[in-house]
């Protein structure tokens, strides 16, 4: 069964919900078949290739919006009411700064650098920021950019795909249904109108979502088929890995089993797009994270907004021992290198506090 929709969805047919749903039930004894037929997929449209992503936290905590699952919500707090924000509002980070972390996601081998603000969306003192290090970045050195700053307007849009934003990335985070569940500031809607002015813009979209905000089996397919009906570029699969102090705290992880079949699902129906495993994959997957690579073809390494993640050392040897390679903003095909990497770090994901 599971060869038979590797078939069709490499003859370009798209599979059906129902199809859909069937991977979500595959029998834990069909893991390896259907990680076998997902990986077909990803084989004829990526190779062996697994790409590199660095998040960069431009700008830290005290957001304005309510997303239940985020710890950098001003809306948030621990039961003793303190912040559940890490430490805060952190300033937005210096040109200098963003430029200085984009050199550290080059020397990693990372394909992709993505700066992020925790905002509702982008001031123009903000924006001035990004677009100013972007220019600085794409002068400098061969890494594709992303941002992700919330909401957008259509001017604000133009400005950063003029400065040499690659790609915009906004999750839907769940399906249309579930969303007022877990954000109350803004509406799923209003996510869907910046994702088309991104592309309006002529920027990449990389647009996806969390496994594990209390959302049905339905929700799960609605997300995977909003997706698809968007077109979007890329998708990012988070797990959720609950923070203390948000409304989803407690929240258990997704199932090890679940999460793989959820990634399979996901390659079924967007076959030739930019599958990544994100946010939550190393408490979620743990000894299975090398069984990811077989779905997705790219990763985020060396940690996640305001929590850490598995080393850049230890993503290379995870892809040199499973016989993958790495793929650059070039296109070219390299090996993973864990010796290079040894001992690179990344900086500390608190803010320096305000004097």
């Amino acid at each position: 069964m599971w060869s038979s929709l590797a078939d069709k969805a490499l003859a370009g047919r798209l599979i059906s919900r129902d199809e859909a749903r069937s991977v979500l039930h595959a029998p834990p004894a069909e893991t390896l078949a259907l990680l076998d037929a997902a990986f077909r997929v990803r084989r004829a449209h990526w190779g062996m290739r697994v790409s590199l992503h660095v998040l960069e936290n431009a700008k830290l905590g005290a957001c304005p919006e309510d997303c239940g699952f985020c710890s950098q919500s001003s809306k948030h707090s621990t039961t003793s009411g303190a912040a559940s924000s890490p430490s805060g509002e952190a300033p937005m980070k210096s040109v200098d700064e963003l430029v200085d972390a984009a050199r550290r996601a080059h020397a990693a081998k990372a394909k992709r650098y993505c700066m992020v603000t925790a905002t509702r969306g982008p001031s123009q003192r903000d924006l001035d920021t990004i677009c100013d290090a972007a220019t600085k970045i794409k002068a400098e050195m061969d890494i594709e950019l992303c941002a992700s700053l919330g909401i957008l307007t259509e001017a604000k849009a133009k400005r950063l795909a003029e400065s040499g934003v690659d790609r915009f990335n906004h999750n839907l985070e769940t399906s249309e249904n579930h969303y007022a569940k877990i954000v109350s500031t803004h509406t799923w809607r209003d996510r869907v109108e910046t994702v088309r002015l991104a592309k309006a813009a002529g920027m990449d979209t990389c647009v996806g979502g969390i496994v594990g905000l209390g959302e049905s089996e339905e929700d799960l397919l609605d997300l995977a088929f909003a997706l698809r009906d968007l077109d979007v570029d890329s998708v990012p699969v988070n797990f959720l890995d609950a923070r203390p102090g948000t409304p989803l705290a407690g929240y258990p992880l997704v199932e090890p089993g679940f999460a793989l079949r959820s990634l399979c699902m996901m390659r079924f129906v967007h076959p030739r797009t930019d599958l990544r495993v994100a946010g939550g994959r190393e408490l979620t997957l743990r000894q299975l994270q090398v069984q990811a690579l077989y779905p997705a073809n790219s990763i985020f390494t060396q940690g996640y907004l305001t929590t850490g993640g598995a080393t850049i050392e230890s993503d290379h040897q995870m892809i040199k021992d499973a016989g993958f390679e790495l793929e650059l903003a070039s296109g070219e095909a390299v090996p993973a290198d864990p010796v290079a990497m040894k001992g690179m770090r990344r900086p500390s994901l608190l803010p320096v506090a305000r004097s």
